[in-house]
């Protein structure tokens, strides 16, 4: 501790002591020294604290001395300042090595690694630059809230700012997942309502003209992979992480292995006769994946490819084409006649019934054209003579009155 000669100390109170310098002002007033004089296993120690232009108070003085003391008193904690202080220095630099939002963001990507949704992901994290430098145990529902209402108010659609708040969630899951920051309290996210109800379906005479726009592309390894969409209504990237390993020509399954199945559940698909076709023809490019990317990796998209199939099919510019033929897929199983619910749901690898519920309608016109076919019977039954014996009469039946 400092105690120059011009200093003069004196004592505020048992264990507290200062000095007004004589040139340093803190306001109107002489400029402040705190220190503290205590004992620590019989040996006296004095430390000095600060200024108090640089915030120490009395009251913060107070504090500092009750701390030490009732550390000293029950064992636990720092007993001196020097202690203190380098526990508190420890614990500033645990709390700079904490992830903010952005940091968050970065850990994340290089977890994922390359994957189909890394460019959407990216443009949606652009929403939320405010948050960047904050730690994600900060984050309050309102200022989530707040920057979902400033998205709709700038035109974005309900799922784009639905796609969003779901990707500011799944970065703190992850956080909380991997221990890199606690899980915030409270912290809610009010998702927009949506109306996700579309169903794409083709017509068979579409299907036609989409099915003649494959044969035409030079590219007839992706020409199977739409090809295969329609014929098993695999999701997107089940169908980019589809290898060989998981096709088994023998037993007649595809297999949807975790990591490319929806909710990372591994799921079975019989494999159709029109499916085995599909795949008997895809030339192997010496990779492990059916349709792979670049450098024989997992494709993360085909973009191009599917503008390029959809303009020559004359399919209208709304039409997903991967996202339609699942839909087409399960359209015409679903108004065949020949496949309940139940079923569909299994098919289409859905995780609640609710999923596939959307197609009942067609499933509904399927009963009520089977239905229909007892009208059919009605007008046979009408129209027709039953022979009868010769001389037989027709006598009406007429019931008797009780007496």
């Amino acid at each position: 501790m400092n105690t120059r000669k011009h200093t003069t100390w004196k004592t505020l109170e048992k264990g507290i002591r200062f000095y007004d310098h004589t040139e340093r002002r803190h306001g109107v007033k002489p400029d402040r020294y705190f220190a503290l004089r205590y004992v620590v296993e019989g040996k006296r120690i004095e430390t000095g604290l600060g200024w108090a232009s640089e915030g120490w108070t009395l009251n913060k003085v107070r504090q500092t001395l009750a701390e030490l003391r009732l550390a000293q008193t029950t064992g636990t904690g720092p007993v001196t300042l020097e202690e203190k202080r380098q526990q508190a220095k420890v614990q500033r630099e645990i709390e700079q090595a904490k992830p903010t939002i952005a940091g968050l963001w970065a850990i994340y990507q290089q977890n994922k690694g390359r994957y189909s949704n890394k460019a959407t992901d990216t443009s949606n994290f652009t929403y939320f630059q405010a948050l960047h430098d904050r730690l994600p145990e900060t984050l309050r529902t309102h200022e989530v809230t707040a920057i979902a209402k400033r998205m709709e108010e700038d035109g974005k659609a309900p799922q784009t700012v639905r796609n969003a708040l779901e990707l500011l969630r799944r970065l703190v899951n992850f956080g909380a997942k991997q221990e890199l920051c606690p899980r915030p309290t409270g912290l809610r996210f009010d998702m927009p309502k949506i109306d996700n109800q579309r169903t794409e379906c083709l017509t068979p005479e579409q299907a036609k003209v989409l099915f003649e726009a494959l044969d035409a592309d030079p590219d007839q390894n992706l020409a199977a992979l739409m090809r295969l969409a329609l014929a098993t209504g695999m999701r997107r990237g089940a169908l980019f992480g589809l290898q060989w390993s998981d096709i088994d020509f023998r037993q007649g399954i595809i297999t949807l292995r975790g990591e490319t199945a929806k909710k990372g559940k591994t799921e079975f698909l019989p494999m159709t006769e029109a499916a085995r076709n599909i795949l008997q023809k895809v030339t192997p490019m010496g990779s492990e994946f059916v349709f792979p990317g670049k450098n024989g990796g997992k494709r993360v998209e085909i973009r191009r490819f599917l503008n390029r199939i959809r303009e020559a099919a004359g399919l209208p510019a709304d039409f997903r084409p991967l996202h339609g033929l699942r839909h087409t897929y399960a359209s015409w199983l679903a108004s065949s006649g020949k496949v309940d619910l139940f079923t569909l749901q299994k098919l289409m690898t859905h995780e609640s019934p609710l999923m596939t519920q959307r197609y009942s309608h067609l499933a509904d016109e399927a009963v009520k054209r089977a239905a229909s076919v007892i009208d059919e019977c009605f007008d046979a039954a009408a129209n027709a003579e039953a022979p009868r014996p010769q001389g037989a009469k027709v006598v009406p039946f007429i019931q008797k009155e009780k007496k």
